[in-house]
């Protein structure tokens, strides 16, 4: 009984050996092997390499977020506006506005080689009651508001600004914007230009809203940290303006559809974003899709030009998860791979033993007959 189990347990050999003299190695066998040796090695180490990176995986849900800040990270630069006259203003949805925002916000003085030659920063927050500082762009809000600043008469101080502003203009200087603005997270804009002043003074420094250049370049702009792969779509953007002035506006989804304003306008769909290390590591930031239009101004325009981004926020949150693959998963890739390679070469090494010896047979029987 045991040896018949011996048997039957021997006749399951997939893998019969042959006597040690029955071998023969060649070396056209060798050359096989050792190139089946060097593309087993080379796919173990691709798969390896594959098993241990990682992927994401993207899925979608509703945002249910509330009551948090939207940080919006700036870096500009305007070649044409000194930094006396550069204010940041933002304004949203629930009627918060503030104006000539400083919040965590550097200015750069640049000369016109672009070198920096001076710093301004204000680590807190000014509030201002700005209830006549509104951008409606309504021409009897303008009259009534020039007209009483003309009544006005200017300090010293005023007067020094304007002088130096001049100066700065006719050396050239420009300024740099960087840094970040927390606000709520509502839709809402910030924009970018000489609102901070008040028309009579504007107006004599430039001479007029057509001679106010707002032209810029967006080093970076983004709407939280990063993470790998995100692409932020204005980043390294240039705006150069020659000979004539106007308003841009980003739009981040077309959140104001009726007649822009005289500017460029960049108008954002920012839509929260989670990334998810396979540390576990969580960074809350959010991505942004854009499209921007430009209104040149006009002879007859009582508006200023400005960079205005527009934004609004997707009701949608994308949740991108870093995962890695499984260990049978690995596994059965790799069986696969040298398998394959193993029964390759063995076809290979088998041809090629045929080939020779069909050569070689012809050549063996021609001496013998000789």
């Amino acid at each position: 009984m045991g040896v018949t189990l011996k048997q039957v347990i021997k006749n399951l050999d997939a893998f019969p050996r042959a006597e040690e003299h029955l071998l023969h190695k060649t070396q056209s066998g060798a050359l096989v092997s050792v190139i089946g040796i060097v593309i087993m090695a080379t796919l173990f180490l691709h798969e390896l390499g594959y098993y241990l990176s990682t992927y994401t995986v993207h899925q979608m849900s509703v945002d249910l977020k509330r009551g948090e800040n939207l940080p919006i990270h700036i870096n500009m630069t305007f070649p044409s506006l000194p930094c006396d006259v550069l204010s940041v203003d933002a304004i949203d949805m629930s009627g918060k506005h503030e104006v000539d925002l400083d919040t965590n916000i550097w200015k750069l003085r640049l000369n016109s080689y672009g070198h920096i030659i001076g710093t301004e920063y204000i680590s807190d927050l000014v509030e201002k009651e700005h209830t006549h500082h509104k951008h409606d762009h309504d021409k009897d809000h303008h009259e009534d508001s020039e007209q009483k600043i003309h009544l006005q008469t200017l300090d010293e101080s005023t007067e020094n600004t304007i002088k130096k502003v001049k100066q700065a203009l006719t050396d050239g200087e420009g300024c740099r914007v960087y840094g970040t603005l927390d606000v709520q997270r509502v839709a809402g804009n910030f924009h970018i230009s000489v609102h901070g002043l008040n028309i009579y003074v504007a107006q004599m420094i430039f001479g007029g809203a057509k001679n106010v250049n707002v032209s810029h370049i967006i080093h970076d702009l983004s709407f939280g940290p990063e993470y790998p792969g995100i692409h932020n779509p204005l980043d390294d953007t240039t705006r150069i303006l020659h000979d004539t002035s106007g308003t841009f506006k980003y739009y981040i989804k077309c959140i104001f559809c009726g007649k822009p304003p005289k500017a460029l306008y960049f108008a954002m769909q920012v839509v929260p974003t989670e990334y998810r290390y396979i540390s576990k590591e969580v960074v809350p930031t959010n991505q942004f899709s854009v499209t921007e239009y430009f209104s040149p101004m006009k002879d007859h325009d009582r508006t200023w030009p400005a960079v205005y981004f527009l934004y609004d926020l997707s009701p949608i949150t994308v949740t991108i998860k870093e995962e890695r693959r499984s260990f049978l998963h690995f596994i059965t890739r790799l069986c696969a791979v040298l398998g394959g390679t193993f029964a390759v070469t063995g076809m290979l090494d088998r041809w090629m033993y045929r080939l020779m010896e069909t050569i070689t047979k012809p050549k063996a029987k021609t001496s013998v007959s000789r």
